[in-house]
């Protein structure tokens, strides 16, 4: 009888393993009867844990001498411009939202031009200030002085409120390029203060002044539950929720050893012939297990949404550097990732010959996808069909 040693991916710890184990041998045995399904379980054992409660995780802003803790003028100001940079015309939009009906005066000019004037002056002219957020000023205030936002927006604003607006828009713009682009500089939030100062001048703003405002306050307030100064108060409950999962990987990449050693302990003691089926990390596990030495009585490793290929491509796979070939001691390889799973990766073009491939649809968007492979019959059937 084939028995199918289950290596769970990161994060899994029980109850929540016997849960797994339960529906894995279920969906096998619509395909493999009587075939046995055992787990792994090293998350148990090895898996990551604060081993000193969490003594590194540091406490959140008002708790100690950070100066972005709430305080008496409102909400921490991070929450606003993560709001703004996650969406760089949200204040521009709320402004515009504002707007009442107005009648312009025969031959008066219209609100807007002044501005989209000046937008245009600082497109062709930039601003050195502001390029230190990164480049395309230019681009971003010729883009603003196109928007439909902009005509409501200098109805309901007063010229300096406005300059200000469109200041921290197109300060936010440029710092939401800089993200997309992973720079590896950002600005400081002296810096983007003094740029946008510095930009609501250039647009009609008296030099002096702050650089928040109360619509800003308003675009950050539904989000504020989301944004950062939430996640910054709750790290201490983030980090336990994400650090098995996290910790998983990074103590797997440094000390990683104990794991594959329990790995070959435990099969050591199970009937041949017998399958590695691994999820995610645990494919990782069983991979790097396999290749450091031969595994009697293993007649085929099974790897589902697994990173092993990409890692071995970076150079990160412990146990095999790109372009070594696989040992000839690693029996056949079945490799099953979701189209729509970005943490699956494709085996064959790495290994041709030695692995093979199966792409499956889940038709759930990530992360959903990187989970979904048990619930998701063509997976039990392509494993079916290669046990021995």
């Amino acid at each position: 009888m084939t028995t199918v040693v289950f290596t769970h991916g990161t994060g899994v710890r029980e109850p929540h393993l016997g849960t797994l184990l339960a529906r894995i041998a279920a969906g096998l045995r619509d395909t493999a009867p009587g075939v046995a399904v055992l787990a792994y379980d090293w998350g148990g054992r090895y898996g990551a844990r604060l081993a000193a409660d969490g003594a590194s995780i540091p406490a959140g802003p008002g708790t100690g001498t950070s100066r972005s803790a709430e305080g008496p003028h409102g909400p921490d100001e991070t929450d606003e411009w993560a709001r703004l940079y996650e969406d760089p015309s949200a204040e521009l939009v709320t402004a515009a939202a504002g707007a009442g009906p107005r009648v312009t005066p025969p031959g008066a000019a219209f609100p807007d031009e002044r501005p989209r004037s000046l937008l245009r002056a600082l497109a062709a002219e930039g601003e050195p200030r502001a390029d230190a957020l990164g480049p395309g000023l230019p681009e971003a205030a010729a883009e603003l002085a196109r928007s439909p936002l902009l005509g409501p927006a200098a109805e309901a604003l007063d010229p300096e409120a406005l300059a200000r607006v469109l200041a921290r828009t197109l300060t936010a713009t440029l710092v939401a390029a800089g993200l997309a682009a992973d720079s590896p500089v950002q600005s400081s939030g002296d810096l983007r203060d003094a740029a946008v100062t510095a930009l609501a001048a250039r647009l009609g703003a008296e030099p002096a002044g702050t650089a928040r405002g109360p619509l800003l306050r308003l675009a950050g307030r539904p989000l504020v539950r989301l944004g950062s100064r939430y996640a910054v108060r709750r790290r201490r409950a983030l980090t336990d929720a994400a650090h098995p999962a996290a910790g998983d990987i990074l103590r797997y990449l440094a000390r990683g050893e104990d794991m594959r050693q329990g790995l070959r302990e435990f099969v050591a003691g199970v009937e041949p012939p017998v399958v590695l089926l691994g999820h995610s990390l645990g494919g990782i596990i069983a991979l790097d297990t396999l290749i450091s030495g031969p595994l009697p009585g293993v007649e085929l490793l099974t790897t589902v949404g697994s990173q092993g290929p990409f890692l071995y491509e970076t150079g990160a796979l412990p146990s095999l550097a790109h372009p070594d070939p696989l040992p000839a001691h690693v029996p056949p390889w079945l490799n099953l990732y979701d189209c729509r799973d970005l943490l699956g990766y494709a085996a064959e073009p790495l290994f041709p010959g030695r692995a093979q491939d199966v792409a499956t649809d889940s038709r759930q968007p990530f992360p959903v996808a990187h989970s979904a492979y048990w619930t998701d019959p063509a997976v039990y059937r392509a494993i079916g069909e290669r046990l021995p």
